[in-house]
């Protein structure tokens, strides 16, 4: 139910047929979450065990260390510095570059770019756990490599993912989880990812209304759709921050509506990361909750076919 954030007042009803509004209204809100986290049961096959699948549940997400071989490691490395220095990937609307330094952000939709990207995302260490997590057969909402150089790398300011996708891409609930594979060292000094623990049971409804082909500019630097200092400083004071650090060829599997971040990269340290979200296809998108239009299918599929 939905609470404006800093009062006591009797919570609202929620907007007719939208169970998560958001940029809809001048106030932010909180609401809490309908949806289970983990919708498999705990002994459904796949490779999590059950304290993993319990600490998803609690946290929102799980850490697999290791998830890449050393060999694997250097092969997806060439693979991201080769997809970065290709003149027609540059040139390509899939590709993100910085606003200060060129240098490539993103690059979207990359499974379909790079073949050996596209055998990670039917990789069954990847695949049958997400499939746990989601109790069903999932397809790829979106994919894409972020880059984040040393000495000028930049962060992605606090977010739920799913707000996007709901406002924007019409994802009707949070029945869709990410993995983050680590291709460099993480280090809480180099702009690891951040989470707070928890968040992913309240929704944080934000203020604005969504501009004309906003993802032109949001990619880059994200102003709508964020959360209010309030509402940020209230869920870490709920929560805490947890650092997502570790070795490379790692992965975070974490919930879509985890409130989390990283910061500039302001050390010599490079991170890159591959980022695979699924979505169930139970919960296949429809049109957008508040934006004027689906964002391109490269951002935000429409292809809604399983992962096999």
């Amino acid at each position: 139910m939905a609470a404006p954030v800093g009062t006591d007042e009797p919570r609202p009803a929620r907007t007719a047929g939208d169970r998560y509004p958001t940029r809809v209204s001048n106030t932010p809100a909180f609401i809490d979450r309908a949806e289970p986290t983990v919708w498999g049961a705990r002994a459904s096959a796949g490779m999590f065990g059950a304290q993993e699948l319990e600490a998803h549940e609690r946290d929102g997400f799980v850490q697999v260390p290791g998830l890449l071989t050393a060999d694997e490691i250097v092969e997806y490395q060439a693979e991201l510095d080769r997809l970065a220095h290709d003149p027609e990937v540059r040139a390509d609307e899939r590709c993100i570059v910085e606003k200060a330094s060129d240098e490539v952000r993103s690059i979207f939709e990359v499974h379909r770019i790079s073949e050996a990207i596209g055998r990670l995302v039917r990789d069954e260490r990847v695949l049958s756990r997400a499939r746990q997590i989601l109790g069903s057969d999932v397809y790829v909402h979106q994919s894409r490599i972020n880059y984040k150089p040393g000495l000028g790398g930049g962060g992605f300011f606090w977010h739920s993912d799913f707000e996007t996708w709901h406002a924007e891409d019409g994802m009707p609930g949070p029945r869709a989880v990410s993995c983050s594979i680590s291709l460099t060292d993480n280090h809480a000094f180099n702009g690891c990812l951040m989470i707070m623990p928890g968040s992913h049971r309240t929704f944080v409804s934000c203020v604005g209304e969504t501009p004309e082909d906003y993802h032109l500019t949001s990619l880059t630097e994200q102003e709508i759709g964020t959360p209010d200092p309030e509402s940020i400083s209230k869920l870490a004071q709920r929560h805490g921050i947890a650092m997502m650090t570790g070795d490379a060829g790692g992965a975070t599997f974490f919930d879509s509506n985890c409130m989390h971040g990283s910061g500039d990269n302001i050390t010599p340290y490079p991170r890159s990361n591959i980022f695979l979200v699924f979505n169930s296809v139970e919960n296949a998108c429809v049109a957008p909750y508040a934006a004027p239009r689906p964002r391109p299918a490269h951002i935000g599929a429409r292809d809604h076919t399983p992962v096999r």
